[in-house]
């Protein structure tokens, strides 16, 4: 390892990685392994390796709080949140444009082919997150199984998606004690100040929540803060995991329609940062057609940046606080059982979530059909669009069979979605 970085110096990597981490989790925890441990030596090879499977562990957008890690274990606290924060900013700062230009712009005749071929990418996208997350966490027969039974439980009953992981992690500390990998403790970090660290970031991240709930608590402000705070502490498996339940919640309180979420997430796909900045797109969204139109600017950037806080604050309490805690927890069967069976049920939540953006981008209309506690959408087969049908089908052989980059791919359909406009008016 060479000498460790002043934080001037860490900071300046943090923010390059905040500005170039393109291409989703993978992509960036592979721009942080460049950076950090090929070329300037500061965190050696397995160091990275045991922080990284910390980080999966958790829940919440594990890059970031990989970054987090990584800047905590270089220069304490503030190097951590230094880490955290410039690792997201630019994301958020590209989110917020994004926003205010779909809002204004969102129906403009242009808007709506690009949009389209966008959302045909998100499902070639999310068909290959579904495919890695299965090869790595389904396997075995209890994983299969705990795969299958999450997305039944989405699909075809109300079962909303906290309760399906909760579930999920009771069965496999029950049940899976021999199926999670423990691992060695001889590293832990100290248990010393874990304590106030909690008290500390809790409070920051609870506070202003809190607050809105107490001014306004009927307003989308206090709903952005309350949905997301709670969707902070059981969002395992990353971003396509965590819209499962963002997408219920939407659907409850009439923040966005299916189509809507698409836009958001294939817009996301554009940004650098975590995929969850997706989340900034929803607050935004939603608190913009809550406001009265006077204050319709204002409140639309406090819904994006409430959702931002809500989704990014408490990795800092997982790392800062968490961590020590969890290492020692991992090394107890029952408790690697119960992890390892969460991360099959994510393989789960992320086919159902396939399945909705699919059925809700491919078929222009739709019934919801229920039989007492179970419930699906039912597409209309006439109303089959052939445009998106090309589309998701351009967008999967580009990423599986040429295996195009995002940012690539993204830039490749929305031509691609305007081409298809042009040529047969769709």
């Amino acid at each position: 390892m060479s000498l460790a970085p002043s934080l001037r110096q860490a900071c300046a990597v943090w923010l390059k990685v905040g500005c170039l981490g393109f291409g989703g989790p993978a992509g960036q925890i592979a721009l942080l392994h460049r950076e950090v441990v090929e070329k300037r030596g500061w965190i050696d090879e397995d160091r990275f390796a045991h922080a990284l499977s910390f980080c999966m562990l958790l829940p919440g957008p594990e890059a970031q709080q990989l970054a987090t890690w990584l800047g905590w274990r270089l220069h304490g606290v503030r190097g951590g949140l230094a880490a955290g924060l410039l690792f997201v900013l630019p994301g958020l700062a590209a989110m917020l444009g994004l926003s205010a230009l779909y809002v204004m712009h969102g129906q403009a005749r242009w808007a709506a082919p690009v949009l389209l071929g966008l959302k045909a990418a998100v499902v070639a996208l999310v068909l290959q997150a579904l495919l890695r997350m299965a090869g790595r966490a389904a396997r075995g027969r209890a994983g299969a199984i705990a795969a299958i039974l999450a997305f039944l439980a989405l699909s075809f009953t109300v079962t909303p998606f906290p309760v399906v992981i909760l579930v999920a992690g009771l069965a496999g500390w029950l049940f899976g004690a021999g199926d999670g990998v423990v691992v060695d403790q001889a590293e832990t970090p100290p248990l010393k100040g874990a304590g106030r660290a909690a008290l500390v970031c809790l409070a920051a991240w609870l506070g202003p929540v809190i607050l809105v709930l107490a001014i306004a608590p009927r307003s989308a402000l206090a709903q952005i803060g309350a949905a997301f705070s709670g969707l902070a502490v059981v969002s395992f498996g990353g971003a396509y995991a965590a819209l499962a339940y963002v997408g219920q919640v939407s659907g409850e309180l009439g923040w966005l329609t299916p189509g809507q979420m698409l836009d958001g997430l294939g817009l996301a796909e554009t940004t650098p940062g975590p995929l969850v900045l997706v989340f900034v797109f929803v607050g935004f969204v939603a608190a913009w057609r809550d406001a009265d139109p006077a204050l319709a600017w204002p409140m639309a950037v406090l819904g994006g940046l409430m959702a931002a806080w809500a989704t990014f604050a408490p990795s800092f309490l997982w790392i800062f606080a968490g961590g020590p805690v969890l290492e020692r927890l991992r090394g107890h069967a029952r408790t690697a059982g119960a992890l390892s069976w969460v991360g099959a049920a994510v393989v789960g939540v992320i086919a159902s979530l396939a399945a909705w953006f699919a059925v809700h981008l491919l078929f222009r209309t739709g019934n919801e059909a229920a039989w007492g506690p179970f419930r699906a959408t039912v597409p209309d087969l006439a109303s089959l669009d052939p445009a998106a049908m090309g589309l998701v089908a351009l967008a999967c052989g580009l990423t599986f069979a040429l295996r195009l980059p995002i940012l690539a791919l993204v830039a490749v359909m929305a031509l691609a979605g305007m081409a298809c406009s042009a040529l047969f008016g769709g």
